[in-house]
């Protein structure tokens, strides 16, 4: 990368600032300096330990293929309309729906960390392992997604916000921000369920 040689100079002046304390208080500090990226990219610097971050999630902005995906957001959907070409979806119409559709309501709003930039088809969630695309405004505490080309969807179908696909990083990409603001935008209110295998 182009900032590499940056890297090791500060990496360079790390180690001659932890060698000048260890001689002034003839006490070897713990040293640190990598993170996730760090990590994969610069092993030889890994010290006394690590501090892994993100990667902990199994998100990389470096091999994204040697890490496992370790967070979904999930819901359901909790009510399905069919609506005539022309008609409106959401808060200001701002959702238009250009030929006959179904549209399926979901629990999840912008109180829950959905980010707003994600409406009117710039995100899109999986149900039934197909993309459907929000449509309209997403609001508080719910969004809309046309289900419309997706066959058999009911009442109740799981809906993944992001997991395996779209993936955080998707979803980070679409709002021209990291990982890290999506993960961390998601509210209290969403129930953790942690899984060990």
């Amino acid at each position: 990368s182009q900032h590499d040689k940056f890297t090791h100079k500060q990496v360079k002046r790390f180690e001659t600032a932890s060698q000048q304390i260890t001689e002034t208080l003839d006490y070897k500090p713990m040293l640190h300096i990598l993170n996730s990226a760090g990590i994969e990219r610069f092993s030889q610097y890994q010290f006394d330990a690590v501090r892994l971050g993100i990667g902990l999630y199994g998100i990389s902005s470096v091999h994204q293929k040697h890490l496992e995906n370790v967070s979904t957001l999930k819901t359901f959907v909790a009510q399905l309309h069919e609506i005539d070409a022309g008609e409106t979806v959401g808060y200001n119409r701002m959702g238009v729906v250009k030929q006959p559709s179904i549209i399926a309501t979901i629990p999840i709003g912008y109180a829950d960390g959905l980010n707003r930039r994600l409406s009117n088809g710039k995100g899109s969630f999986m149900v039934k392992g197909n993309l459907a695309p929000i449509i309209g405004n997403i609001s508080m505490d719910t969004c809309m997604i046309d289900v419309t080309n997706i066959q058999l969807v009911n009442e109740g179908d799981e809906v993944i916000i992001f997991g395996d696909k779209p993936s955080i990083i998707e979803i980070a990409n679409t709002l021209e921000t990291i990982p890290y603001e999506v993960l961390t935008s998601i509210s209290r209110r969403v129930k953790r369920i942690y899984i060990q295998e």
